[in-house]
């Protein structure tokens, strides 16, 4: 996939080793008096290390490069540099979290939702949420999450929650939820950033449900050309739904 990752001018390289430092994630390291990338699917692209550079020889880059890998670069710290490294990674990618969402809150932060003895109070007069996990819109899923684990992925239209009126008990219970507008957003970012989760995870089985109209079977094709792309002998099923609320 493509992604922004570091680059290192070798001739501008004085091999001080602040960068090394500043990197949170032990991604870097000096080697025959030069800074190296070392692993790079433990660079999370975020550029902690180029304001350490007195010479100007790192710079962020987009390119064809494997996804940031979280866990492997936490076991990597943990075995080498112990927990206070973890912690130390943790706290920056929180903030990064917080530093890149476009409305500058962390509310596409990676989280398992659990209810609190309030909500199930509330769900008692109400019918019951079944949202599983967070964020949920395809741009914003984390390519690796403890949620995708040996998951049944639902690729839903963003219109059908709407349209149908129990889709959280049919549909969403027991899935790991991704929505999308195949219309109104990048469909090939889409297709790319699904087939690197598919890639990525241990995903059992995926269903999609997308609307009647003709524009939303794009949907459909995205995530069969997407499992395609990752490689996987995953099935498809599908659900269309019409705008009245029926399953076709």
């Amino acid at each position: 996939m493509k992604r922004k990752i570091i680059t290192i001018n070798e001739e501008l390289c004085n091999g001080c080793g602040d960068c090394v430092s500043a990197c949170s994630e032990g991604a870097l390291k000096i080697v025959n008096g030069k800074a190296k990338l070392v692993k790079e699917d433990f660079c999370d692209g975020f550029g902690d290390c180029i304001g350490e550079c007195p010479t100007g020889a790192l710079t962020i880059v987009e390119k064809e490069a494997r996804p940031f890998d979280e866990g492997a670069t936490k076991d990597y710290l943990l075995i080498t540099q112990g927990k206070e490294a973890v912690q130390r990674m943790e706290e920056a990618q929180r903030k990064h979290v917080i530093k890149t969402m476009p409305c500058g809150c962390p509310g596409s932060f990676a989280q398992a939702l659990t209810k609190s003895k309030k909500a199930i109070s509330i769900i008692q007069r109400k019918e019951e949420s079944q949202l599983g996990n967070w964020p949920v819109q395809i741009t914003l899923l984390p390519l690796k999450a403890p949620y995708y684990e040996n998951a049944d992925l639902l690729v839903a239209a963003d219109c059908c929650a709407y349209a149908y009126g129990g889709f959280h008990n049919d549909f969403i219970k027991g899935h790991t939820l991704a929505i999308g507008c195949p219309k109104l957003d990048n469909s090939n970012a889409y297709k790319e950033k699904l087939a690197t989760i598919l890639r990525e995870n241990n995903i059992k089985s995926i269903t999609v449900t997308y609307m009647e109209v003709p524009c939303c079977m794009g949907l459909l094709r995205l995530v069969k050309e997407a499992v395609k792309l990752s490689g996987k002998d995953i099935t498809v099923r599908e659900i269309r739904i019409g705008i009245r609320g029926e399953t076709k």
